[in-house]
């Protein structure tokens, strides 16, 4: 019996620890981003713990990326105040990624280095191609990456339909 109840305890005790773990994996703390949004203030990902956010790495000159920010629009306005994005631009030229964020007009959270693939947090979350995101929740933990469309919104309306 005494085997058995340390062998439980060693096994919630791994579990406990992976979920504190900064990393990449579904289950892990999300790397923090801190870059400068559209006016140059810096706007940490951290900061909008509390609720469900969706970390959308683009780029202006990504035509996915470019059909995919209506769909996150639609996605952003069915969940007010549960849902926020915070969208990483890849650019290196603001007029080009502040014009397609007034075209578009998105709401939500725009930070950038400009500084295209070597972007700290390009780098820091491994991004090789582009549309890519990462669904984190009200703690910072991954719950999600790489998911869109349909399977993304049916996963948002799940989580915050419960």
């Amino acid at each position: 019996m005494k085997k058995l109840f340390v062998a439980v305890l060693l096994f919630f005790s791994v579990i406990a620890v992976k979920a504190q773990v900064v990393g990449l994996e579904v289950g892990d703390i999300a790397p923090e981003i801190d870059l400068p949004d559209t006016k140059g203030e810096k706007v940490a990902l951290s900061s909008l713990r509390g609720g469900l956010v969706l970390v959308d790495f683009w780029a202006s000159w990504c035509g996915p990326c470019i059909k995919e920010q209506p769909e996150l629009l639609k996605l952003y306005n069915t969940y007010p105040g549960k849902l926020d994005i915070y969208g990483v631009s890849l650019d290196t030229k603001k007029p080009s990624w502040t014009g397609v964020i007034t075209k578009q007009k998105l709401p939500w959270t725009q930070v950038s280095d400009l500084k295209y693939w070597s972007s700290a947090a390009a780098v820091d979350y491994m991004v090789q191609a582009l549309p890519f995101n990462v669904l984190v929740d009200k703690n910072g933990i991954i719950l999600a990456k790489n998911i869109h469309g349909n399977k993304l919104n049916e996963l948002v309306k799940e989580l915050l339909t419960k």
